[in-house]
């Protein structure tokens, strides 16, 4: 039997998850857990995540994905699985789905721990967490036998500093847009099982209980769409009719390689707008220890990947500041479907709206010859490549003298399984902002100077343009 169980934050599906697990001899898989095993063990896969988070650097989703695919190829052929919170976002689905495909294996079942918001938030409140081994117990609803330790390691349980009624209804609003199309997509598979969560861990369990006995005997009852809406609160769209304020908004997104931080550099310049880059905010809010970049050093310290709330809510603030007021080049964000939702909300709060999105195309065979060749400045994070863009000084960085070095992730391999990450990431948001007429794609073959100009001409167009669509009336 091989089941995913998901549901949000706080819905106690890690406590559920082992205890099914044991009685149904299932093998227990939760990406945390997984991602800190590799940390812990120093496994190849585990220094290339540290390399990510010790550059202050989100680790991207084909590291863990490898993490899972390594996990499950050393999977007896009669163990069966419990994913524990996973797939959390659809790109994660589709890697589930084909990785199952290529084991001979399938889901038997998605169940979906449902729980009102309001109470999501009551429990968070009282939510302990271990330190060491990341148990959660609830003061009221599942206390530690004794206070301030846990029982299974007798570590320190602590209090989450993301755990305030305002960070857990901004999650909550990222999960549920996330969780959405996953619940569809199972429902309209029929592997999709709806769970009341509300109540105590003994009525939930004989809940679940019931439940995969129902799954051995074949007698489950599948959800079907209509009870997926039941299932998950309606998401508020904003339509139009607020006035937008005109400017010259981009997202620049290609794949790794394709030169879009380059790009993004030169139109910045060329422009005079600000370049809006993931990476570097990133960096920024954990040097600076903002109190976003603290709640990311939470995650990684526990060596978790920082939830895309996090990484919203950076954007947004930056996106706010009056240097972006006239305009922006966005640069490495949105990587994902939920991602361009929470942007196009973004936009509409400021009263802004996107002007266009250039999609920097590359053949896969040319961006692992360009990555294959690529070096790294290890202070600035300046890119360079051997070919393309060789060092004036071997080895050394043109902008501030630091050391050059080849990232771990740069060999053809590597590349490869990257590429495909990014394809299954990037499909949905190209349909998307082709939707929204917003998309327009440039050769990013040529000189570099060529690919600029291409992309000037593209702005300019579109800065002139005055029909663009209105993100608040995005299709879902």
């Amino acid at each position: 039997m091989n089941v995913a169980l998901l549901g949000p934050s706080g819905v106690g599906k890690g406590t559920h998850a082992i205890e099914l697990a044991a009685r149904y001899r299932l093998r227990h898989l939760a990406t945390g857990d997984l991602f800190r095993q590799n940390l812990m063990a120093r496994s190849a896969l585990g220094l290339i995540a540290r390399r990510y988070l010790e550059q202050g650097e989100l680790v991207p989703d084909e590291v863990v994905d490898a993490m899972i695919e390594e996990w499950a190829d050393q999977l007896p052929a009669d163990l069966g699985t419990l994913f524990d919170g996973f797939p959390r976002t659809a790109d994660q689905m589709r890697f589930l789905d084909s990785l199952l495909q290529r084991l001979g294996r399938s889901l038997d079942a998605v169940i979906y721990l449902r729980l009102a918001d309001n109470a999501i938030v009551e429990r968070l409140a009282g939510r302990e967490i271990c330190r060491s081994c990341q148990a959660p117990y609830h003061g009221r609803a599942h206390p530690p036998k004794q206070a301030g330790r846990c029982d299974r390691c007798g570590g320190e349980l602590y209090h989450r500093p993301d755990d305030t009624e305002e960070l857990t209804r901004a999650r909550l609003r990222v999960f549920h847009r996330i969780t959405e199309p996953i619940l569809e997509h199972y429902a309209d598979a029929g592997k999709l099982i709806v769970v009341a969560g509300a109540g105590s861990i003994g009525h939930v369990a004989r809940r679940l209980d019931a439940v995969f006995q129902a799954l051995a005997a074949g007698t489950a009852h599948f959800a079907t769409r209509a009870e997926v809406v039941q299932a998950v609160p309606p998401l508020i769209v904003r339509r139009p009719g607020v006035e937008v304020t005109p400017g010259r908004n981009f997202v620049l997104f290609g794949g790794p390689g394709s030169g879009k931080g380059t790009q993004a550099e030169v139109l910045c310049r060329q422009l005079q707008l600000p370049h809006v880059s993931t990476g570097d905010l990133f960096r920024s809010h954990l040097k600076q220890a903002t109190a976003l970049g603290q709640l990311a050093k939470t995650y990684m310290d526990r060596g978790e990947l920082v939830p895309d709330d996090v990484t919203d809510a950076m954007v947004a603030e930056r996106l706010a500041q009056p240097d972006a007021k006239e305009g922006f080049v966005l640069d490495g964000y949105p990587r994902t479907l939920p991602q361009a939702e929470a942007l196009s909300d973004t936009m509409a709060q400021l009263g802004r709206e996107l002007t266009g999105v250039l999609y920097i195309n590359v053949a896969d065979g040319e961006l692992v010859e360009r990555l294959s060749g690529r070096m790294i400045c290890r202070d600035c994070q300046a890119p360079f490549h051997t070919r393309f863009k060789p060092a004036k000084q071997a080895g050394r960085c043109d902008h501030c003298g630091g050391a050059l070095y080849q990232r771990a992730d740069d060999n053809p391999d590597t590349v490869r399984a990257r590429l495909q990450t990014f394809h299954r990431q990037t499909e949905p948001l190209i349909a998307y902002y082709t939707r929204l007429g917003l998309l327009r794609e440039i050769n990013g073959e040529g000189e570099v100077a060529q690919v600029t100009a291409q992309s000037l001409a593209v702005i300019n167009r579109l800065a002139r343009r005055p029909e663009i669509a209105t993100l608040g009336s995005s299709p879902r």
